[in-house]
């Protein structure tokens, strides 16, 4: 029998398996999971906790959104909560390579589990993300999701939020930034204790020429753009903050 034979049967009985247990669950789930409707008021007490800013709908550099959907979530604007295709193809590699290696999870999705499930989505918390995504992006609009996700988003070595992370990489608003900083920025978000740029300026450098390349894949930004970010010092020559953020 072939691989791609026994990998789509490993991936049947997987999927009948989820689908036998998953069903009855996520419908009780729906019961009694939170609405989302405090969704606002999570993300207002985490920043509070850490004494960063709360973003605004409005408050996202485009250039940052593109950044950080190019790299995390390219669907974002056109699914619901749940990227279904990116789900399956993750569902299908772990199944393949007999481990949890990738979670499909979308920026709703990450939401969620930092303000109502403590940073855990394994087991039974995964199927309660999913859940509360598709109620959140009921009640908010993707602005305000991804305004949400980047004020509380850990940045960096025992840092959070995009706005205190751009005065301490950059000493410079989240607005005045350019566009290698802002990949910068959607690069470390995905390992922070790997991309910390004062941890480590070389991986830093590595990620953020990762998230150019899918920004340009997704015709956000030109080679020659990219080129000329990829090129910017990693961050300013002294960081650790100004009284100017």
């Amino acid at each position: 029998m072939s691989a791609a034979r026994i990998t789509l049967r490993r991936l049947g009985v997987v999927l009948a398996l989820i689908a036998a247990v998953a069903g009855p669950s996520i419908l009780t789930l729906w019961i009694a999971t939170p609405s989302g409707a405090d969704i606002q008021d999570r993300v207002r007490a985490a920043t509070a906790a850490h004494g960063v800013a709360m973003l605004t709908d409005d408050g996202v550099p485009q250039l940052l959104a593109q950044a950080v959907v190019a790299t995390e979530d390219e669907r974002f604007y056109s699914h619901h909560g749940v990227d279904s295709i990116g789900l399956g193809r993750a569902l299908l590699y772990d199944v393949t390579n007999f481990c949890l290696c990738q979670g499909g999870s979308t920026i709703t999705e990450q939401l969620v589990k930092d303000v109502y499930l403590d940073g855990s989505d394994r087991g039974y918390n995964k199927l309660e993300d999913i859940v509360l995504a598709l109620k959140v992006e009921q009640v908010i609009d993707k602005d305000q999701i991804m305004a949400d996700y980047l004020s509380e988003i850990t940045t960096g070595y025992g840092k959070f939020g995009v706005t205190a992370a751009a005065c301490a990489y950059f000493q410079a608003p989240l607005a005045n930034l350019t566009l290698g900083q802002y990949a910068l920025l959607a690069g470390v978000t995905q390992a922070p204790s790997i991309y910390d740029p004062t941890i480590d300026p070389d991986a830093a450098r590595a990620r953020r020429s990762q998230v150019l390349d899918s920004m340009v894949a997704n015709r956000y930004i030109t080679a020659a753009q990219a080129a000329a970010a990829d090129a910017e010092p990693v961050m300013s020559a002294s960081p650790g903050g100004s009284s100017t953020c």
